[in-house]
């Protein structure tokens, strides 16, 4: 049994409800859903840092080489900013979060900001999948159209009667893959991310009884 709920029971136990006893329950409380708000923004920010490491790994493969030769600067250009304009504004949710729940006095107040911390999480996660998904749309999209080597294999194969085959074979073998990436990603989320917020909803049932 943590030092917090030690103070919850002799809290519940003294019939008369003392003041001091309450304010020490809440401050921790408060503490540790700004601990935990806090480990949400860090955690985004390196998760950040991590996968921009790997797409500098990325640009020597013959693939990415290869993408960045077609003319779609005009395309993934903005489809670029707009993302990270976007995480940007996601980082100072996160960072705005942490300073309105330390900051808070009022036990109410902290538990909308707690609400309104899970929900900036789920919309962040939401935004990574989506952002995912269509990125990739847009990626095959420009090589159907313009990278030559594919098109050359799309006409060959459509002189030989096999179009349909080689299309449903490139866009199976992109499913699955984004599947299976998805599903590492759901993974990570969820272990990450899933576990503070378990957390933080904790905390929130927690002062939420304390105001009853």
């Amino acid at each position: 049994m943590d030092e917090l709920e030690l103070l919850k029971k002799d809290w519940k136990a003294n019939e008369e409800y003392p003041k001091v006893s309450y304010d020490e329950i809440y401050s921790m409380i408060l503490k540790r859903s700004s601990s935990i708000v806090k480990w949400i923004f860090i955690i985004s920010l390196l998760e950040f840092i991590f996968w921009s490491v790997i797409a500098v790994f990325l640009k020597d493969t013959e693939n990415m080489k290869r993408f960045e030769e077609l003319d779609t600067n005009a395309i993934m250009i903005p489809l670029a900013v707009l993302g990270y304009a976007i995480l940007v504004y996601f980082f100072y949710l996160f960072f705005r979060n942490y300073k309105r729940i330390s900051a808070t006095d009022n036990a109410k107040v902290l538990m909308e900001n707690i609400l309104k911390t899970r929900k900036t999480v789920k919309h962040y996660v939401a935004f990574n999948l989506i952002y995912l998904v269509v990125s990739v749309i847009v990626v095959l999209c420009i090589e159907f159209k313009m990278d030559q080597q594919l098109i050359s294999q799309v006409n060959q194969a459509a002189a030989n009667g096999e179009a349909f085959k080689l299309y449903a074979g490139i866009i199976i073998a992109t499913l699955l893959i984004l599947v299976a990436v998805i599903g590492v990603l759901l993974l990570f989320y969820w272990l990450v991310y899933g576990i503070l917020l378990k957390r933080l909803n904790k905390n929130y049932k927690e002062l939420k009884h304390l105001n009853i």
